[in-house]
């Protein structure tokens, strides 16, 4: 439990040179309003310059002058606004109000992990673990001889991950991944920001490339290394690939038998499907920071939480696919989302963590000599049998490899 806990918080302890890496941006915070609070997510320049315009401010306004502007407006105004101009805002909600909103319905009609064969033209079946098979690489089919664990590095040896995200969750599931001997592809793409602390600490075990996936060349790259893939996870809003012929249906098509992760911030059903998010936004919208500041103030949980669990049951979820297509064959479809995730939370009760001293993290902190300085984090948590996870290579530097696999 620990050491769950603790990876759960792994972005606080990462150390580059022995300095924390800047998390948050300027602008990025909590702001009263003439009825309650208002989150504001501007990590990436162009959500910060969508809060403003939606505010009337000009693009170098201050936090006091952001301030300024939220307070004589109410919190749903605010987030209205800055969604429209294509911004990431979320109003503090109540539990309750969360309940009685259109779209905690369609987040309730959902499973917790959503997987469904492709080839059935996307139904879906409840989400469980078939087996224990090994051998769920590029090569493997049904009936097909399973490999020994621990070929290619480790139990996941010859598996091929592309990982098409970037904030946390789908970071998470395909380090998670890395750790068992799977090869990750980080896609990025020169154009698309970052929040370089979080990229490095998430990078661990994976190889990084830049693809363009608005030009022609970059699409066709881009389905060269699927064709060579086993899992595919993406944290795109909800269309947007499928936008470019590049959803789970095309990637099938592409690659029998791969297996889709997609994470979402609200699902990709009801009025707010497709709407950005990120988990300290979820946490506003589904009650979490309400319930933690009594409804006075914001006060979100002590972690990340509903990052790092979407992103460990993200990895659960791809090797559910990759059993399924070891025992049945076929392409497999798995999706979850952020909100989801919040209401199992909410489902599980609560104890009282006040009080609780901050656990010591010492003996689960490594370290690493790289290219970027001497890293410090915390190590892959978890055993299974005599089996320790670990990451053998240091966070590449963006763009670092050649968009194909090794």
């Amino acid at each position: 439990m620990r050491e769950a806990a603790i990876a759960f918080r792994d972005e606080r302890y990462f150390r580059v040179g022995g300095e924390v890496a800047a998390l948050w941006a300027p602008l990025s915070g909590d702001y009263r309003t003439a009825d309650g609070w208002v989150r504001l997510h501007g990590n990436f320049d162009h959500h910060r310059d969508a809060a403003l315009r939606a505010l009337g401010l000009p693009l170098d306004a201050d936090e006091a002058a952001v301030a300024e502007a939220c307070a004589g407006r109410t919190a749903l105004d605010v987030e209205e606004a800055v969604t429209e101009a294509g911004g990431c805002a979320a109003a503090m909600r109540s539990r309750a109000e969360w309940k009685a909103h259109p779209q905690s319905a369609a987040v309730a009609d959902t499973q917790l992990v959503v997987i469904g064969r492709m080839d059935d033209h996307g139904s879906r079946a409840a989400p469980g673990l078939p087996g224990t098979d090994t051998g769920l690489g590029a090569d493997t089919e049904p009936g097909a001889d399973v490999a020994p664990a621990g070929v290619g590095g480790g139990p996941l040896g010859g598996v091929r991950v592309l990982d098409l995200t970037r904030v946390i969750a789908g970071p998470v599931a395909s380090r998670a991944l890395a750790a068992y001997g799977a090869d990750v592809l980080r896609v990025g793409a020169a154009h698309l920001p970052e929040v370089p602390g979080l990229v490095v600490s998430t990078a661990l075990g994976k190889r990084s490339c830049e693809i363009d996936l608005r030009t022609r060349e970059g699409v066709a790259a881009f389905r060269e290394l699927v064709a060579g893939a086993d899992v595919l996870i993406q944290a795109y809003r909800p269309g947007a690939l499928v936008a470019l012929g590049l959803g789970p249906d095309d990637l099938a098509a592409i690659r029998p038998g791969i297996v889709c992760v997609d994470i979402s911030a609200y699902g990709t059903r009801g009025p707010w499907a497709g709407r950005r998010g990120f988990d300290s936004l979820v946490q506003m919208a589904t009650g979490i920071a309400h319930e933690g500041g009594d409804g006075d103030r914001p006060v979100p949980l002590p972690a990340q939480v509903l990052d790092h669990a979407t992103g460990w049951l993200a990895a659960l979820g791809a090797l559910a696919g990759l059993q399924r297509r070891r025992s049945e064959g076929g392409s497999w479809h798995v999706e979850l989302s952020l909100a989801r995730v919040a209401q199992w939370l909410d489902g599980l009760g609560r104890v009282d963590g006040r009080n609780v001293a901050e656990p010591d993290a010492s003996d689960l902190l490594e370290t690493m000599h790289t290219p970027q300085g001497r890293l410090t984090y915390v190590r892959a948590p978890g055993v299974i049998g005599d089996l320790r996870p670990r990451w053998t290579s240091p966070p590449p530097g963006r763009g670092e490899h050649p968009p194909a696999w090794w």
